[in-house]
């Protein structure tokens, strides 16, 4: 990981939520949810929430009597997920998964869908994640699979590589799908204190509206576009525009599906 790999700042987190949102992040955050429906009660902490795509699934599915809190390194970030309806019962709270601001053992679950990929010490933010839960507590945690298990955006990226042959944009590779390791994320997690880790692999239909939707959306609403801009100053377009064309070639230019997988991982404290 890079230093811009954790950059979502200007318009990204709008774009993000627009394009990426239904493509790929509400269908695990349904999942996500239904998973923890059987919490009636206590404290809930979501970590590394984002636009709150996830923290609106969990304000939308669990009782009044839990309390939820999300949190995010980025402030662009949760100032979107502020401004969303639905949220008013959420504390939105600025704060670093790997120093986290909250006494130990007060949640009885922590949630973080898509985040951990992005710490720099993962280990670290999984041993916080422990820390603040309590005993008999319990961690849900998203992680992508694998480039080769989703097309759609191995797709852009390859059309990246091909629009930039000597010095291809890396970050979707390197980031969002580079920890898919199960054995990895097993030793990880027992490093951090966890036991009984379960994880599943879910496939979910990824769809989208237009071919153009998912190249907007991968190419200007996460930190590629950095990548992009950085090889291409007044490039981005340009970029979008052959992320899209790659995409009508492989499936059309209607409204497009494709498979995508990510692992679901449960851990107890």
């Amino acid at each position: 990981m890079t230093s811009t790999d954790t950059v979502f700042t200007g318009s990204i987190p709008a774009l993000y939520d627009r394009y990426l949102g239904p493509l790929l992040f509400e269908p695990y955050a349904r999942e996500t949810a239904a998973r923890l429906a059987d919490l009636k009660a206590g404290a809930l902490l979501e970590t590394a929430a984002g636009t709150g795509i996830v923290t609106s699934m969990l304000a939308e599915r669990l009782p009044a009597a839990v309390d939820i809190v999300a949190t995010d390194l980025n402030q662009a970030m949760l100032d979107f997920a502020g401004a969303k309806p639905g949220l008013a019962r959420v504390r939105l709270r600025q704060a670093d998964a790997l120093a986290l601001p909250f006494e130990d053992g007060i949640f009885d679950a922590v949630v973080c869908q898509f985040g951990a990929m992005f710490f720099p010490d993962r280990v670290q933010g999984y041993r916080e994640a422990h820390r603040v839960l309590r005993p008999g507590g319990r961690a849900a945690i998203a992680i992508w699979d694998s480039l080769a298990h989703n097309p759609m955006t191995r797709c852009v990226v390859d059309a990246m590589a091909a629009r930039f042959p000597a010095d291809p944009p890396r970050f979707l590779a390197r980031t969002p799908h580079g920890h898919f390791d199960q054995k990895v994320i097993r030793a990880e997690l027992a490093e951090a204190g966890f036991d009984r880790v379960a994880i599943d692999v879910v496939t979910l239909p990824s769809r989208a509206p237009s071919h153009r939707d998912p190249a907007i959306g991968l190419c200007q609403g996460t930190p590629m576009r950095g990548e992009i801009e950085a090889r291409a100053p007044q490039g981005l377009a340009a970029a979008t525009d052959a992320a899209a064309e790659a995409l009508a070639r492989e499936y059309g230019e209607g409204p497009i599906e494709a498979p995508m997988q990510a692992l679901l991982i449960a851990a107890g404290k």
